[in-house]
């Protein structure tokens, strides 16, 4: 393989969500590619160690807070990272909640609240930052969506159905930008480990659930699921649009 495949030396990325978890090893993994890097969270997030780790491979590295609920702050936010970056080359929507309850006793504020984060904080960091990405006739945004999108899980019909409602905006954003050099695609992992889901496979009955469901038998690590978004991001995915990208090990596959 060429040395230089994959690169994204010279790119500027974004990555919401990015003080721990799926976040924290795209951003570093983007760094680690060539790209400088925008890390973002919600304002109260500890943002300084994925910083840190991004700083090691010798690229600029920007903080900013921002909560995708607002769209003050998104645009706030977008207009801060391009001032001082320049712009944005790529958008890694990863920011995203996971409030799980069973059909019969889901909230409206459970409901609300996922899609605020999921769907519509997406779709607006999408909006604003496409705009200057318009001009310049490059740009890719990456939606973290999840397996649960293309599949049900039990206890999880909000969570399932904003990933699916994901799904389909890219999708349609696809459709729309691709006129523009702009592809907008996602990635959906499966269950992958984290301190939080360390914590909910000490349910034994949980565990053996979720691991059936797997034909490779293992959950993903954060850094797989961020390879995937590398490979989006990079030059040579530039006619992947509009497509999906599991990273579930199998599970959707049956």
């Amino acid at each position: 393989m060429n040395d230089t495949m994959f690169r994204l030396d010279g790119k500027i990325a974004l990555v919401t969500g990015s003080a721990t978890g799926l976040g924290a090893a795209t951003a570093i993994c983007l760094a680690g590619s060539g790209a400088d890097v925008a890390v973002s969270d919600r304002p109260g997030e500890n943002i300084d160690d994925t910083a840190a780790s991004v700083g090691k491979h010798k690229h600029r590295v920007y903080k900013i807070p921002i909560d995708v609920c607002s769209l003050d702050q998104i645009r706030e936010g977008v207009a801060a990272v391009e001032s001082e970056f320049g712009y944005i080359d790529i958008l890694v929507n990863n920011a995203g909640i996971n409030l799980p309850e069973p059909g019969l006793e889901v909230t409206e504020e459970n409901w609300d609240r996922q899609f605020a984060v999921n769907v519509k904080g997406g779709f607006f960091m999408a909006q604003v930052v496409a705009k200057s990405m318009v001009s310049r006739n490059w740009g890719r945004i990456i939606f973290m969506a999840s397996q649960a999108g293309l599949v049900g899980i039990p206890g999880q019909p909000v969570y399932c159905s904003s990933k699916g409602a994901v799904v389909q905006l890219v999708r349609t954003l696809c459709v729309e930008w691709a006129k523009y050099g702009i592809t907008v695609n996602a990635v959906a992992p499966t269950f992958v480990e984290t301190a939080l889901t360390r914590k909910r496979f000490q349910d034994a009955e949980y565990r053996k659930f979720v691991f059936e469901k797997i034909p490779a038998g293992k959950l993903a690590a954060p850094e797989d699921v961020a390879a995937a978004v590398a490979y989006l991001a990079s030059e040579e995915a530039g006619m992947v649009n509009g497509s999906v990208l599991s990273v579930d090990g199998g599970w959707t596959a049956w």
